[in-house]
């Protein structure tokens, strides 16, 4: 039997959520609590299985909530059920220690079979909040290339960028021309580019030379 704990500030959710549940074999709702804090001394008195979690409630919210009774109860499972997939939900809760993400656009049976997963160590998480996740993901992979730069080599850009010769980079930076190539040799790499040209065009287009 797996044990149950509804937490959420709206009466008629729990009672839906309950009267369902309820009609399973295999759950049993064992408390219900109305916001965080409530939520966080029922769970560590009855201590469930899996606790299905709101985020937005008032005393204490969903995802201090969770981190709570993750911290307190290391083999409970914490689902997150909401109606908010806004990045200052999705991301704070999932590092709180939640282990699925579910919306309440979700059907009773994807309710019931998160449930069943999550005390197997099945994950679930609600296809939008993967699809930000993943959009999130492909956000850093567009960082611009020259922030693989180290210090000194994003200084022989802009100076490349200024149309400095190397014996000219040499001396304003205080290094030998044989350390300037070397730089050089670095940057094209990083930058993925063929020659100085193409070096200089990058830094103006970059902003890194006005």
């Amino acid at each position: 039997m797996i044990h149950v704990l509804l937490v959420d500030d709206h009466e008629m959710v729990r009672m839906g959520l309950s009267a369902y549940l309820s009609t399973l074999p295999d759950i049993k709702v064992v408390g219900q609590a109305s916001n965080g804090l409530d939520g966080v001394n029922t769970a560590i008195q009855l201590q469930p299985d899996v606790v299905l979690m709101d985020l937005v409630m008032e005393q204490m919210d969903g995802i201090a909530a969770t981190a709570e009774i993750v911290k307190e109860l290391p083999n409970c499972k914490v689902i997150v059920l909401t109606s908010f997939i806004d990045d200052e939900k999705v991301y704070p809760v999932i590092e709180a220690g939640a282990f699925s993400y579910l919306l309440k656009t979700s059907s009773a049976i994807e309710i019931a079979d998160a449930i069943r997963g999550a005390v197997e160590g099945k994950s679930v998480v609600e296809a939008k909040v993967t699809n930000k996740m993943m959009d999130r993901m492909r956000g850093k992979k567009e960082k611009p290339l020259h922030d693989a730069l180290t210090p000194r080599e994003r200084e022989v850009l802009e100076l490349v960028g200024e149309g400095k010769s190397n014996q000219e980079i040499a001396d304003t930076l205080f290094i030998g021309i044989k350390t300037v190539k070397t730089h050089v040799s670095h940057i094209l790499q990083k930058l993925e580019l063929e020659d100085r040209t193409q070096m200089a065009v990058y830094a103006h287009r970059s902003g890194l030379v006005k």
